[in-house]
């Protein structure tokens, strides 16, 4: 058995997935059983997005609601656990390549608690996030090699008990989204772009990640902005060589969302 901690990334998807009982909550639920206990959590989230690389370190982290205009229930729900401060500064000590500062303020956005929530109900593992550089405006955001050679830096903690968690979607399209229908029928489009992806982590084929807007309009559409494809190249990029990919979870909402979810490590 290896003593490196996986690498996880999930399809976290509506918000409504914090109270909703379905197979992908369900196998939140069993995933988090069957995973070895980590130290402390690091989350790269397609919802904490800066103008630089920040880590937050927080003691105690406070339970971000940001979304609007959903159940009243979902803003009385709160993901209680530690942070790790400790850790956190551990990156900023050992990463050179980039400043990475340190941050007082963030706590958890629902594209950490979301899911933390279902693998880990009992918010005892310390948790924290570092954020995406990212521009909205789409015209100075970094290329995806840099976040892929940051993300190759953060490996380090796998071997120190860190589970490290990207949180965004494969597919992620709210223009063509189907609010009123979790199990709308899925654009074609759709399916192709996360079958694209899926075979490009079987095959450990990572430059086709890089450049998925050579697989022309389903990825367009598929990424009409980075914020929730990121997470993805974050963890593509710690895997190691023998390691293989296991895809835990697959199926989509609303027509639009891939809740696509996978475990790198050398146990598959």
């Amino acid at each position: 058995m290896s003593d490196k901690m996986p690498i996880l990334f999930i399809g976290h998807g509506s918000p409504m997935n914090i109270v909703l009982k379905n197979d992908f909550t369900d196998t939140l639920h069993q995933w988090g059983k069957a995973l070895p206990t980590p130290k402390a959590v690091l989350i790269i989230s397609a919802h904490w997005l800066s103008r630089s690389t920040k880590v937050a370190c927080t003691e105690k982290p406070k339970t971000i609601y940001d979304f609007y205009g959903f159940p009243k229930e979902l803003y009385t729900i709160k993901y209680e656990c530690p942070g790790s401060p400790e850790v956190a500064n551990r990156i900023v000590e050992t990463i050179n390549r980039i400043p990475i500062e340190c941050d007082l303020n963030w706590g958890l956005d629902h594209g950490a608690w979301s899911v933390m929530h279902h693998l880990y109900p009992n918010a005892q593992i310390p948790t924290f996030q570092m954020s995406i550089d990212y521009d909205f405006s789409g015209y100075v955001n970094k290329p995806l090699k840099y976040h892929y050679e940051l993300g190759k830096e953060l490996a380090f903690l796998r071997e120190q008990g860190v589970l490290i968690i990207g949180s965004g979607n494969i597919v992620h399209n709210l223009y063509l989204i189907d609010f009123n229908d979790i199990d709308a029928k899925v654009h074609d489009w759709a399916l192709e772009f996360d079958d694209f992806v899926k075979k490009a982590l079987e095959r450990k084929e990572h430059y086709k990640l890089l450049e998925f807007q050579q697989f022309g309009k389903p990825a367009m559409l598929s990424v009409p902005t980075w914020d929730h494809y990121l997470p993805l190249i974050y963890v593509v990029a710690m895997q190691e060589e023998f390691e293989t990919c296991k895809f835990i979870h697959e199926g989509f909402q609303y027509g639009s969302v891939s809740m696509r979810a996978f475990q790198i490590d050398n146990m598959n």
